[in-house]
């Protein structure tokens, strides 16, 4: 196993803080990618991965760590970086790639004007980010499959996670958020999210502490009055108030209990019985604790 004090480390953590504060950090960062690897079994040994590097503090987080966790022969699979230029004006286009060439990543760069078709197509301040989205994730899939890859791996960290459950909730009506691991529509590629239970503010102070060349958003993330924002405020604001919140909120997203939901597709209501000692069950359906059967 490489050893960081005889010199054996990845090219992306060279320069590394020595500060105790950064260890913990980056102890942290690994612990919580390896658990939500394994606890969504996100390995087929011998795998390709297209890892998404968009430049961005997530991006650039979930390739270190991922490279860290291979480095020292705890992640079986064959890694690939990957970036999709879209054309944006003002593109610092030689960025990635000096980066990935410099790190010794391997990796491929794409350049597709998606920037052209989102302004062609969305009312002047309508919101982009959707259509963007829809462009970006399609070429991902195209140069995933051209790159003999099973899974496309993306940087959405669990802060990402929480917003898009409340937009589905405020916006949507439904329950619903980002898993961490899923097969897409046409069914040959996995999609994964391994920093899944990595808050942004810990994937903001590695990048910032490892000076990694962080390029902004200027397409979507410069827009004002996003659903996603408003929602983000929101988040801010409890957190501030109630420290903790939302790993709490976030806890909850594993812990869920449809015998206690209104969803009668995931949960026999109608085969409700009591059975001889007056206790509730349902046929088919695992049987709630009797602390928790008339919980409110």
């Amino acid at each position: 196993m490489p050893n960081d004090d005889a010199g054996e480390i990845h090219p992306l953590f060279q320069g590394a803080p020595t500060s105790t504060e950064f260890r913990k950090l980056r102890k942290r960062l690994v612990r919580e990618v390896r658990d939500a690897i394994h606890a969504y079994a996100m390995v087929e040994r011998g795998a390709r991965w297209l890892v998404c590097l968009s430049g961005g503090k997530d991006s650039y987080t979930l390739l270190a760590v991922l490279h860290e966790l291979q480095w020292r022969g705890l992640l079986p699979v064959e890694l690939i970086a990957c970036n999709l230029d879209q054309g944006q004006p003002g593109f610092p286009a030689t960025v990635l790639p000096a980066f990935l060439t410099r790190m010794g990543v391997k990796h491929r760069i794409e350049y597709q004007d998606t920037y052209s078709v989102v302004m062609d197509k969305i009312a002047p301040g309508g919101t982009m980010c959707s259509l963007c989205s829809r462009l970006r994730r399609g070429n991902l899939y195209r140069i995933a499959r051209e790159e003999g890859c099973s899974a496309v791996v993306l940087g959405h960290h669990r802060d990402d996670i929480l917003e898009t459950f409340f937009m589905n909730l405020f916006h949507g009506g439904r329950l619903a958020t980002m898993p961490p691991k899923l097969v897409n529509e046409e069914g040959d590629l996995f999609v994964l999210r391994p920093l899944a239970f990595v808050a942004e503010a810990d994937c903001d102070r590695f990048a910032r502490a490892m000076n990694y060349p962080i390029i902004p958003c200027d397409l979507c993330g410069s827009q004002d009055g996003l659903q996603r924002q408003q929602v983000k405020s929101i988040l801010d604001g409890w957190e501030a108030r109630s420290p903790g919140r939302r790993q709490v909120m976030f806890r909850a997203l594993k812990n869920a209990r449809p015998s206690h939901l209104l969803d009668p597709a995931l949960f026999d209501f109608a085969g409700l019985a009591l059975d001889a000692s007056g206790a509730e069950s349902a046929a088919g359906f695992t049987r709630m604790p009797p602390n928790l059967r008339h919980a409110d």
